[in-house]
């Protein structure tokens, strides 16, 4: 007669499976969800469970946090960071970061954005107490100052990725501390950084010769200096670049990432009122192969030669926005159809180019079969009613924007940008 389930089960298959065998078989469960059901067979399912667990998300506390590390000791993804509109009180403070660094010491990743409340004194025990610290995001963690990060960028000498995007007080000391001890550095996250300077990228691309991602948008004391000193010390590496209403930055940047920088993917560059058609033509060539996003919304100096130049050279090209740019007209697409040009763009944003016709539309149509977003709004010749009147057809994968303030966004597309 075959035993019926008791009690007993449990404690055969633990005489039976050795831990790594548990552990072969939690291996294989798919969703977190299957795997925090493992944990709940008994306390040594629970244990294992626990030490293999390698990514957390958790609330802040001293208490909890001690309790989490004795818990999960194997944890290498640790975030704490806030909503910048929904903050629970007082948030993650100093007393958390010192209990991170004695309890996560093997700690690769740590998530501290919005946590406005943090200050030097908890990344000063950051930076002594997590050498293997790989990255780092304190966005928005505004109290913070040089001081702090510097003994991170001492003590973290693997960091390769590092946003401070918002830490105002930061300046091209922190940039200067980095190119000495952090030179696996990948990716600086430095947006809206007001006293960072040409002299503080400059020294950065002294030492970080990998950086793959920079952005140093709305950074308005950078300009072509810096720009210029970064694309040849990472010629090779660089894939993403943004500098959205950097005002400085003009065509000699833009020359000098077309001369070193072939791997380029994304570059933003909304804003940059200074450049022009000769640097863009040139961008277009010498990283045909490789360009994939380009923002440059408000460089009012752009015209239909640049917006040609790229279709015609970039096939890899996938969203490209050339809002407000005024000399934009139907002349950029002309000769698409004509040549069999077909174009892998999804996303294009002509916004506010009040040269635009109904004519330059149904040409972007026939000729951009992938693309799923179409961005019209504030072009007064191209309306829902002209567009009908002339029997253009829109296809229903494309989503056209003929209506709302260029203020709002569409979250499908800001993705790319």
């Amino acid at each position: 007669m075959s035993a019926s389930p008791s009690e007993g089960d449990e404690a055969v298959i633990n005489g039976v499976l050795t831990d790594d065998e548990l552990r072969a078989v939690l291996t294989r469960l798919g969703p977190e969800s299957e795997r925090d059901a493992f944990g709940l067979v008994c306390r040594r399912w629970l244990r294992i469970q626990s030490s293999e667990r390698r990514r957390l998300r958790a609330r802040a506390g001293p208490s909890m946090l001690r309790r989490l590390a004795a818990r999960f000791p194997g944890i290498l993804e640790l975030d704490l960071s806030q909503s910048p509109s929904r903050s629970f009180y007082p948030g993650v403070i100093d007393d958390d970061l010192n209990v991170i660094a004695g309890g996560f010491c093997n700690l690769r990743v740590l998530a501290l954005q919005n946590c406005k409340g943090i200050t030097d004194v908890g990344m000063v025990k950051l930076g002594e107490g997590l050498p293997c610290l790989q990255t780092l995001d304190v966005s928005h963690c505004k109290k913070l100052s040089d001081k702090g990060l510097k003994v991170v960028a001492s003590g973290c000498r693997k960091l390769r990725q590092l946003h401070i995007a918002g830490c105002r007080l930061i300046t091209d000391n922190l940039l200067r501390a980095m190119s000495k001890s952090c030179l696996n550095l990948e990716e600086l996250g430095a947006a809206g950084l007001n006293s960072i300077t040409d002299a503080g990228i400059s020294a950065l691309a002294d030492g970080c010769h990998k950086m793959k991602s920079l952005d140093i948008s709305k950074c308005n004391k950078v300009g072509d200096p810096g720009i210029c000193k970064i694309a040849e010390a990472s010629s090779s590496s660089l894939v993403s670049l943004k500098l959205l209403d950097c005002s400085k930055v003009g065509n000699k940047s833009i020359h000098s990432l077309a001369k070193f920088c072939c791997n380029l993917e994304t570059l933003i560059i909304g804003g940059c009122q200074h450049i022009s058609d000769e640097s863009i033509e040139a961008l277009a060539l010498a990283c045909c192969s490789r360009l994939r996003i380009l923002r440059m919304d408000w460089c009012l100096k752009i015209t239909d030669a640049s917006l040609r130049s790229l279709l015609c050279n970039c096939k890899l090209l996938a969203a490209i926005d050339v809002g407000c740019c005024d000399q934009i007209t139907d002349a950029a697409f002309q000769g698409m159809e004509a040549n069999l040009f077909r174009s892998e763009l999804r996303v294009l944003k002509i916004n506010n180019c009040v040269g635009l016709t109904v004519l330059g539309v149904s040409r972007v149509i026939e000729s951009c079969k992938a693309l799923e977003y179409l961005d019209v709004r504030s072009c007064p010749q191209v309306t829902r009613q002209s567009c009908e009147e002339a029997g253009l057809q829109l296809p229903g994968s494309c989503k056209v924007n003929f209506e709302g303030s260029l203020s709002e966004s569409d979250s499908s597309v800001d993705r790319f940008f």
